[in-house]
């Protein structure tokens, strides 16, 4: 059947190699996004300053700054001195410095001293947490906002 097709449609095969050119760009584009390879500081590098962006750090070494990834995971031997903002956080090293993550997880060799923002934490038993555990608040409450007022309105209306 496919060779009938092949043949019926000589006349669009200039069309076809077009979708065809475009579908396998974005399979490789689409690959090429989903495994991305995590970025190392090794543990005998030390990076004074910030580090940012998109992607996955893993941290082995030590990184004097704020440090703002996609995915951040520290290494039994990896040390942060500063503020942590990240989709992801997994912990197996020292951390003095805040933590802002939608997902945090302490494993037991984790040294954290300093406040943790976070939707979800997971801590083993034996990792060492000083500070504070604040909870991430939703979008729910703004509209909670503009119910009262709507309230407020129709009271002095009446």
């Amino acid at each position: 059947m496919f060779s009938k097709q092949a043949k019926a449609s000589k006349g669009s095969v200039h069309i076809e190699p077009l979708p065809m050119s475009m579908a396998p760009a974005t399979a490789e584009t689409g690959r090429k996004a989903q495994p991305k390879v995590a970025s190392l500081v090794s543990p005998d590098i030390t990076i004074e300053g910030g580090i940012t962006g998109d992607g996955e750090l893993q941290i082995d070494g030590v990184v004097r700054g704020d440090v703002r990834v996609g995915r951040l995971t520290i290494g039994e031997t990896g040390h942060v001195e500063g503020s942590i903002y990240a989709e992801a956080v997994e912990v197996r090293g020292r951390v003095v410095g805040a933590i802002t993550a939608k997902q945090v997880r302490l494993y037991g060799t984790a040294y954290i001293d300093g406040d943790i923002t976070h939707e979800q934490l997971a801590m083993e038993t034996g990792a060492f947490f000083q500070g504070r555990s604040l909870k991430f608040q939703r979008p729910a409450a703004p509209q909670a906002q503009p119910a009262p007022p709507a309230m407020l309105e129709s009271k002095p209306a009446g």
